[in-house]
């Protein structure tokens, strides 16, 4: 199923990701797609809080990877647009991606898009205005708890 939001503002764009995040039920995995400073971030700071984080969501550009804990769940975020490949970062992510208590979202996944799943939420953030995002989610069935009309 294909679900497209017109944000038209960060808060917006947040909120979308605090709804998605208070669904969570672990084991899900999200591949977001835009250009640099598309709203990636902003999407995953909504989705952390909205779970249940009260770490601070930031973007792991530097750092590869950031992790956001819940009382259920530990959010992983990576973000591989430094690194054209992935090395010991595809063992991690496999066996991240393996604990159905984790929830995995990679940013620039080129460089471990072998290991996948088929399965995934695929989100792509574009930029239609100064602050205006057209949000295109591509949600598996088996995903579709995740769905909201914002």
């Amino acid at each position: 199923m294909t679900w497209q939001i017109n944000s038209t503002s960060s808060e917006q764009t947040e909120a979308l990701g605090h709804k998605i995040g208070s669904r969570l039920r672990g084991g899900e995995v999200f591949e977001l797609r835009s250009d640099l400073g598309g709203g990636k971030t902003t999407f995953v700071r909504g989705l952390a809080s909205g779970a249940g984080s009260q770490d601070a969501a930031g973007s792991p550009s530097f750092t590869v990877s950031r992790l956001y804990k819940t009382d259920t769940l530990d959010i992983h975020h990576y973000d591989f647009y430094r690194l054209p490949e992935a090395g010991l970062m595809l063992d991690e992510i496999s066996e991240v991606m393996a604990d159905q208590q984790a929830v995995v979202l990679i940013e620039w996944a080129g460089a471990v898009e072998n290991v996948l799943p088929d399965e995934r939420v695929i989100m792509q953030i574009q930029a239609t205005g100064e602050n205006d995002r057209l949000l295109t989610i591509d949600l598996p069935d088996k995903y579709s708890y995740l769905r909201s009309e914002a």
